[in-house]
């Protein structure tokens, strides 16, 4: 060390850390997409890439928008988080492979009406058109083509063309086929040629891509799949091998799933929706012509909550208003559910929607785990998501404090500052008590010499309200009231 002389100054961190705070309820989505009707120039290649969204037009801009949710179940996401409940941002990833799910079709006749022949939905236009043996029509002299509102290919005729006077045009070209996609797709891998991952896979790249975890995984239609839901479930318990989240899924509300409130919990035991980190729900909701999964409009509603509550998922959701004018099954018909029948079904673990005061609200507190599991953190959906909030709150707050060496100071400004933390969440009611000890009885000497340090961290958060009783009892001594009156 140089010699000094003279007045020097150094630093040592700070005692006190800020948390590191996480978008409680980002919800991950994956499903189909019209790529092929984006206008960003790699739609098409928009296959199996997690994008962080936060806005309407940028989702349409790079995964295209249909109004045909049951090929395209993106959309039906989109639309809800975006227009009926305003909230976002989300991780989109879309399965759907213009490279891989298509088909060609062979030149046929297409009437030609004022100027226009309708190709089609789904056609790839930048895969380009052809025609019949013999012609030679030349884009932006004989012909135009584009995409109108409804999707749909449109050819049309231009003006001294070669094509100016003809009725019909024999034309082929590249169609997607979205019904190719299946189960296998959604539920994902890791290619052990390219090491490339795919479908449900990639909920794990999306901290490391976007330094934000995951709080709610969903895929519309597709989670009606057993096996689509266990996935999920299994990646909302464990992801990247450190954070948890919530799966919220569907019951299928058709003949060959439950299109009777009564036969919902006996599919949901069957199939093994009973995970402690998963929310499930039916009957699917309407609004005007529009069908959702009730999943979609629950992440809808929990991200909104959330956002009202400071991004903190104490509140639970239930009890609050959904975007819909009725409860219906798969094929369209109106499901008409009381009082008692919703809290039947709220009792097997599943969230349904109740037209009662207030308006079309979403009904139900309990996870999946219900009834099977009652402990109060897993049971209650706000106080499962406030422990994993909490939870991965803990692990990215200190996650700079890894490889420290193992000092006193260390152990001290760990426990000050979550202590300060959940102080300002009690203040806050956000909890209702909350602390974080250091304790020998847990730290034995081994595991100490082994750089393994274990902090206990109690909490409560507020469970739900979920009944309010009012006790009625006639009391006699008011009756002496009447002998007041003609003192």
């Amino acid at each position: 060390m140089a010699f000094r002389h003279g007045v020097y100054k150094s630093e040592v961190p700070t005692s006190l850390i800020s948390p590191v705070r996480t978008e409680a309820g980002l919800p991950v989505i994956v499903g189909t997409a019209p790529v092929h009707l984006g206008s960003d120039d790699e739609s098409l290649t928009n296959v199996n890439k997690p994008q962080l969204i936060y806005s309407y037009n940028d989702a349409v801009k790079l995964f295209g928008y249909s109004d045909n949710w049951e090929k395209y179940t993106l959309c039906e996401f989109i639309y809800s988080q975006f227009v009926l409940f305003a909230v976002s941002p989300c991780v989109l990833i879309n399965v759907l492979d213009p490279a891989k799910h298509k088909e060609t079709v062979s030149p046929a006749n297409f009437t030609i009406s004022d100027g226009e022949a309708n190709l089609g939905q789904d056609v790839i236009l930048s895969a380009g058109i052809t025609f019949e043996s013999g012609t030679n029509y030349i884009a932006g002299v004989d012909y135009s083509i584009g995409y109108d509102d409804s999707g749909n290919a449109i050819l049309s005729v231009i003006k001294g063309g070669k094509l100016a006077s003809a009725s019909t045009v024999k034309a082929g070209f590249t169609r997607l086929k979205p019904n190719e996609v299946t189960a296998n797709d959604i539920i994902g891998g890791v290619d052990a040629t390219t090491g490339s991952y795919s479908g449900l896979e990639l909920v794990n790249s999306v901290f490391p891509k976007f330094r934000i975890v995951p709080g709610l995984i969903a895929s519309p239609k597709w989670s009606e799949v057993p096996e689509v839901a266990a996935v999920m479930r299994a990646k909302a318990e464990n992801i990247n091998g450190l954070f948890t989240a919530m799966s919220v899924v569907d019951v299928p509300c058709d003949s060959a799933g439950a299109d009777r409130y009564t036969e919902v919990p006996e599919w949901k035991n069957r199939h093994n929706y009973m995970g402690i980190h998963e929310i499930v729900c039916w009957p699917k909701v309407k609004l005007g012509d529009k069908v959702y999964h009730l999943s979609t409009q629950l992440i809808g509603l929990m991200n909104q909550i959330d956002a009202g509550n400071d991004d903190t998922p104490y509140e639970s959701p239930s009890n609050k208003n959904l975007q819909m004018e009725a409860c219906v099954d798969t094929s369209g018909n109106e499901i008409d559910l009381g009082l008692d029948e919703v809290n039947y079904l709220n009792g097997q673990g599943i969230v349904t929607a109740l037209n009662w005061i207030g308006g079309w609200r979403a009904w139900g507190n309990r996870t999946g785990a219900y009834p099977a599991n009652t402990d109060v953190k897993d049971c209650f959906i706000p106080t499962r998501r406030m422990f994993d909030w909490v939870g991965n709150e803990f692990i990215l707050t200190f996650w700079q404090k890894v490889d420290k060496p193992i000092t006193p100071r260390l152990i001290r400004t760990i426990v000050n500052s979550y202590n300060v933390r959940l102080n300002g969440l009690q203040a806050r009611e956000f909890l209702l008590g909350g602390r974080i000890e250091f304790l020998s009885t847990e730290n034995p000497t081994t595991d100490l010499l082994d750089g393994i340090l274990r902090f206990h961290i109690y909490f409560a958060p507020p469970p739900p309200a979920e009944q309010i009783v009012g006790v009625l009892e006639f009391d006699p001594e008011y009756v002496n009231v009447l002998f007041d009156a003609v003192a």
